[in-house]
């Protein structure tokens, strides 16, 4: 249950992007839905494939190449969707920082913010 509420909330948060930033666009809920759906499974099953074949690059750029690489997840998912557009990398930069700090409020919320705490 908690898996299905996190991604109809990820879904609201990239219509929530798309309202307050052009560089991104949805063509309504439906079209969220199946974005956040496709962002999920390629940082599930694509990204850590590009963090191992990058880990060179990560460690001399001090680990900010992997936001390169979540541009790049958020950017092939408005590639292969119809409803869901990225204008450009720098659109998905931006788009991507935003959802990944809405991913983190979400998770917080989600769990009481009960994350790993140091005690």
């Amino acid at each position: 249950m908690m898996l299905i509420v996190k991604w109809l909330l990820s879904a609201v948060a990239l219509l929530f992007i798309a309202y307050i930033y052009k560089g991104v666009s949805v063509a309504g809920f439906g079209s969220a839905l199946i974005a956040a759906l496709v962002i999920g499974l390629l940082n599930l099953l694509v990204r850590p494939i590009l963090i191992v074949l990058t880990i060179p690059i990560t460690l001399v750029t001090l680990g900010l190449f992997l936001f390169v690489i979540n541009a790049l997840m958020f950017w092939a998912a408005s590639g292969i969707l119809r409803g869901f557009h990225v204008n450009g990398f720098w659109a998905a930069l931006i788009g991507s920082l935003l959802y990944s700090l809405l991913g983190v409020l979400i998770d917080r919320a989600l769990t009481g913010g009960a994350g790993a705490r140091w005690v």
